[in-house]
């Protein structure tokens, strides 16, 4: 096998964990002896061993003098676990090829030099584009602080959400709905806005046949209009609610002996770039918002989006009166609008899933 494969075969270790590493990154490791794999290993979780820990255990004494095949640089500093860098030298790792490096102000480059300084042959950069692509929510969020947004949305070829007397169940077929929920299974939080809470009173879950870990619940509701009966007060895991000043001070007493959380920001009006900031300070490193359209509105607006993903089902709505995926007054020149870069294009049944990321254009639309 050359270099890539094995690389190929570490980023896809990472890629099992499927997105709950976080706080941490998804990471995967391959130990190669003599061109036969002696040890693989996967970060599952944030606390569990990182994957060049699981690969050195499996490996054991053949780690001595072999490749190691890491999809992002081997940490340098104390968290939960001990630096793993450490465990390669240990262990008489021969040479360590790597993929990512790791943006992280605790490492940026700190492990790459402790192991060349302990005289480890380090090569960097294979496959980097498809490991970045794994960890791009947690690149962005440990550059940031602030978590790596995506605008999610189900709507008809026109771009509508329900008809105009309000139907909207089920625009999109079963297989875009289940792929919702995987989404929902992806991120630390997922984000609605008080009047989708009002409207449908959901749960916010994930609900897949395997099962999942639920998201942390967000709710932007101005003037604390919540219902203390609501279902996501009544199912396991965290509600936190963010109000303005305009939201009471009873509400507020009630809905926390409820069991929410509730953030009262110092304003008038919830802005999203302090949402987004009170939750980057409280780990949380991504965030799905599903609506609905006044709510996606602020965010397009604000251009606070790393990636928008759309289920769009082979329907047309129509009419000016039917209810559009993004609300607002919508932007009064082409310049304004965010032009975004389609990534990837898959056929759920009749659906088609199309994932964008806003990344900055030069044009935003062609001179004729």
């Amino acid at each position: 096998m050359t270099k890539k494969e094995y690389m190929k075969l570490a980023v896809e270790l990472a890629s099992a964990a499927g997105g709950q590493t976080s706080p941490n990154p998804q990471v995967g490791c391959v130990i190669v002896k003599d061109g036969r794999v002696a040890g693989v290993g996967t970060h599952l979780k944030a606390g569990d061993k990182h994957a060049e820990r699981h690969a050195l255990e499996m490996a054991g004494t053949e780690a001595s003098g072999a490749d190691m095949y890491v999809t992002l640089e081997p940490c340098s500093h104390h968290g939960r676990t001990p630096p793993c860098a450490d465990a390669v030298i240990a262990a008489g790792i021969s040479r360590v090829f790597t993929a990512s490096s790791d943006p992280d102000p605790r490492v940026s480059g700190r492990g790459i030099k402790k192991l060349l300084d302990a005289g480890i042959h380090v090569e960097t950069g294979i496959m980097k584009e498809e490991a970045d692509e794994l960890n791009r929510r947690f690149f962005h969020y440990v550059t940031t602080r602030k978590p790596y947004v995506t605008l999610k949305i189900a709507a008809s070829i026109d771009g509508k959400t329900a008809t105009s007397s309000g139907e909207s169940k089920w625009i999109t077929g079963p297989g875009s709905r289940l792929d919702g929920h995987r989404l929902r299974h992806e991120h630390d939080a997922i984000l609605v806005g008080i009047e989708t809470v009002l409207a449908d009173d959901p749960e916010l879950t994930v609900r897949l046949p395997e099962g999942g870990i639920d998201p942390v619940r967000i709710v932007l509701d101005n003037e604390l209009r919540f219902p203390l009966q609501a279902k996501m007060l009544q199912v396991p895991g965290k509600t936190i609610i963010f109000t303005s000043e305009r939201g009471g001070k009873d509400k507020e007493r009630l809905l926390k002996e409820a069991g929410a959380e509730v953030i009262r920001l110092s304003s008038f009006r919830i802005e999203p770039e302090a949402v987004l900031e009170k939750l980057g300070a409280v780990s949380i490193g991504s965030l799905l918002i599903e609506g609905g359209g006044t709510v996606l509105d602020s965010f397009v607006r604000a251009g606070l989006f790393q990636e928008a993903v759309l289920y769009q089902a082979p329907i047309i709505i129509g009419g000016r009166n039917a209810v559009p995926a993004v609300g607002g007054s919508g932007m009064e020149r082409l310049s304004e609008c965010p032009r975004l870069v389609l990534k990837h294009v898959e056929q759920l049944e009749q659906d088609l899933k199309l994932t964008y990321r806003n990344e900055v254009q030069k044009e935003c639309s062609p001179e004729l």
